[in-house]
């Protein structure tokens, strides 16, 4: 087995290797240090990082700019990987803003992005005895994305992520919110609103899971994010810092190939994000050989763990 590589972060297991020798223990360590040293691409699950290298289409700058021009959330859809998350983070890059995300779950209500209230630790307070006083409630309200965006004297962006994911009446729960850009306090009776200000860019974002309902589409700016082969390019081309080991020839075979294995009838097909991390692997690894790529079957590509990600594919490919 090979010196474990430092800042290389694949290629550090080799199973053969396990034995509990004093070799074997001096090798883990270099192996352990090695794994710590590990370097990944800036842009692999980091947006932040990568939201300078984001190429929108014209189509969504000229969504963006209506948005912009009459101060209407934006609606983004597409099936998962194309970026839309990312346009968020974009944006905020673009205009050196703040970014305030909220990452919808199952169990997000409108309140979380206004404003959470621990009533548990205030009841806890205003029974303890060496509490002077009745504890006041604003100290234990945690202010939401939006309540921070009211109140940032420079224009924001706000991001809600996967708005499908919430519960039904999430959506609904906003309209107010979206209409007056205001909302009220109720535990303290404040109102928290933009003053004045132009609102903060909204970003919305939905894997149509399921359909919005119609009065909230109506409030929003809807824009849908199509992947196709100009989209993944310009991705390519704009995150080649990414892949430094790999030639232009290398990531060209690469592309057509994504695209061939994308042309499958797959459950889940590969997007952007999976081509980008691919193409990351093959270059830490080296793999810059563009006539094995452009040949081989598709499921003796390299790293295929990256793009395949559902078992039946897998059974597509014979893998």
């Amino acid at each position: 087995m090979a010196e474990p590589k430092p800042n290389f972060g694949f290629e550090l297991l080799d199973v053969a290797d396990s034995n509990d020798t004093d070799e074997g223990k001096r090798r883990r360590e270099q192996r352990r240090d090695a794994l710590a040293c590990r370097k990944l691409p800036e842009g692999v699950g980091n947006h932040g990082e990568a939201a300078h290298h984001y190429q929108p289409d014209p189509e969504l700058v000229d969504a963006i700019n209506v948005s912009l021009a009459v101060g209407a959330p934006l609606l983004l859809t597409g099936e998962p990987g194309v970026g839309k998350t990312q346009v968020g983070e974009y944006l905020a890059w673009y205009f050196g803003i703040p970014f305030f995300p909220l990452h919808v779950r199952s169990d997000t209500t409108a309140e979380h992005l206004l404003y959470a209230f621990d009533a548990i630790a205030y009841l806890q307070a205003a029974h303890d005895p060496a509490q002077q006083g009745r504890p006041k409630r604003a100290e234990f309200i945690d202010k939401g994305p939006l309540w921070l965006a009211y109140e940032t004297p420079t224009p924001s962006v706000v991001l809600i992520d996967e708005i499908d994911k919430a519960a039904r009446d999430f959506p609904n729960d906003l309209l107010h919110v979206l209409d007056q850009h205001e909302f009220k306090v109720r535990e303290t009776g404040e109102t928290i609103s933009r003053k004045g200000r132009p609102p903060p860019i909204m970003v919305i974002t939905s894997n149509s899971e399921r359909r919005l309902p119609e009065p909230f589409l109506r409030r929003c700016i809807f824009h849908h994010i199509q992947f196709n082969d100009v989209l993944l390019r310009k991705a390519v081309a704009a995150r080649a810092g990414d892949f430094p080991r790999l030639s232009l020839e290398m990531q060209q075979a690469a592309l057509v190939r994504f695209m061939e294995l994308r042309g499958l009838d797959m459950r889940k097909p590969p997007a952007t994000g999976e081509l980008l991390v691919w193409l990351a692997v093959l270059s830490a690894r080296g793999e810059d050989r563009a006539d094995f790529i452009r040949t081989c079957a598709l499921a003796e590509l390299p790293a295929l763990s990256t793009l395949v990600k559902d078992r039946e594919d897998w059974g597509r490919l014979g893998g």
